[in-house]
């Protein structure tokens, strides 16, 4: 971590470029022409009282020091350019004016500096902590290329209900996406457990099914206390790419169905949903099925949360993924994972930029595809 000289040193370029930034200056540069301008028949000086707030704004507690001496010098020089004004009583009590405004300033830079600093820190321990549970997506892992975007519904967010991760097992390459219901803390304490025993349990856990309950246990040993949300659940997919073969397995726990876009065009690949994680007590007696599909060469397997499949235009229509992915590779060449996920993520900021609903909602993408050689 930078020592405290280094930090006060280091500023935003975007300061310089902010007009505020430029306020002090402007005002002392204003009082001087106005002082030319009545050729010292009125005292202007007064103008120069409120550089030390403006300075207060964008400046650390020694630029706003700096400010203030730089005032209360010109004021006292102008008002001796005058003979007879330098002590008359309304001149002094501008100087003290200024003295008492200006230490305030000054107080106020410092409470700004160490308040900019704390949350400096703040955001860069989130962003840590954020970053931790959602991994970058590898480009190659295994037999498997991806690739795969996320954008947090909530502004100045890195992480929100949504969740991804892969990773490669003895078993094969695994992953999963999901959606927790809700916002806020308690969904980011879902998709927290949820992750982190998906990064344990997919090494240990042979069958794709008992994969995805062991998830589900951990939302029961996890979820929030009683203020939380008492239907707490998530929608998930879990899918596994054998070591051996060109398919695909999927335990769909009530989730959007994968898509395969390939040189064929574009479908939907058949599920057999069952309850969503947190949801499975409701119907223990019927275990969530594992459906295996084959994949042909350059077909691109992409999953995806409700944030892309719910996100509406101006007249309220949601987006078409599979009518805009036919549209965009329909040409008959083979995709790929990264051309794929561009598409999807550009298409749907484009198709919702003129919504005027602001309530947006969380999107995951992943896009995953076998290697020509296993």
């Amino acid at each position: 971590m930078p020592d405290r000289r280094t930090r006060r040193r280091r500023r935003p370029p975007s300061l310089r470029e902010n007009w505020i930034w430029w306020l002090p200056f402007l005002t002392i540069v204003l009082d001087l022409v106005a002082e030319v301008a009545v050729r010292g028949q009125e005292p202007v000086s007064f103008l120069l009282i409120g550089v030390p707030p403006l300075a207060a704004a964008t400046r650390g507690p020694r630029g706003t020091a700096l400010a203030t001496a730089v005032c209360l010098g010109l004021q006292m020089l102008l008002a001796a350019l005058r003979p007879g004004h330098f002590g008359e009583q309304h001149h002094v009590a501008l100087y003290v004016a200024t003295v008492v405004i200006g230490a305030a300033s000054i107080a106020l830079a410092a409470q700004r500096e160490r308040t900019r600093e704390h949350l400096i820190r703040a955001n860069s321990v989130a962003e840590a902590m954020q970053k931790t549970l959602l991994r970058p997506v590898p480009r190659d892992l295994g037999p498997v290329r991806a690739a795969g975007f996320y954008s947090a519904g909530e502004g100045g967010t890195l992480v929100g209900g949504d969740l991804y991760d892969l990773c490669a097992t003895p078993f094969g390459v695994r992953a999963i996406i999901g959606d927790v219901r809700g916002k806020g803390m308690d969904a980011v304490q879902t998709v927290a457990a949820v992750l982190g025993s998906f990064r344990v349990s997919a090494h240990e856990w042979p069958d794709l099914g008992s994969l995805a309950d062991r998830l589900e246990l951990s939302i029961a040993r996890n979820c929030p206390g009683e203020d939380g949300d008492p239907e707490l659940f998530v929608t998930a997919l879990v899918l596994e790419f054998p070591p051996s073969g060109r398919e695909v397995r999927i335990v769909d726990r009530g989730h959007p169905p994968p898509i395969v876009v390939g040189p064929q065009g574009v479908r939907r690949l058949a599920t057999e949903p069952a309850l969503p994680l947190g949801l499975g007590g409701l119907c223990s007696g019927r275990p969530a099925r594992t459906t295996v599909h084959a994949l042909r060469p350059g077909e691109v397997l992409l999953v995806h949360t409700d944030g892309v499949s719910e996100a509406r235009d101006a007249a309220g229509v949601f987006y078409p993924v599979l009518d805009r992915l036919a549209e965009r590779f329909a040409t008959g060449r083979v995709p790929d994972p990264e051309a794929v996920v561009a598409f999807v993520r550009s298409d749907t900021e484009r198709w919702s930029a003129g919504a005027t609903d602001t309530d947006n909602d969380d999107q995951a993408v992943l896009a995953l595809t076998l290697a020509k050689r296993l």
